[in-house]
């Protein structure tokens, strides 16, 4: 189980607009922050249609927080 202190910063640095949602765009943009993981928005819409549990195109954080306690 992840820490939650640890995931909320986590979605923090990923929600760039700090709106309590991560969205394609923000998590493309995280994921080549990393360095090597240049993706286009069609695969972060799809790595985050995986993980929306309510339908919305976007990570709540607790749709986030499920996702890491899998």
């Amino acid at each position: 189980m992840a820490d939650i202190e640890e995931a909320r910063k986590q979605f923090e640095r990923i929600d760039a607009d700090g709106d309590g949602y991560i969205t394609a765009d923000e998590f493309k943009s995280a994921l080549a922050q990393g360095g090597d993981w240049n993706v286009t928005v069609t695969v972060a819409e799809a790595i985050i249609k995986t993980r929306d549990l309510d339908g919305d195109k976007v990570l709540s954080f607790d749709e986030f927080w499920a996702h890491l306690n899998k």
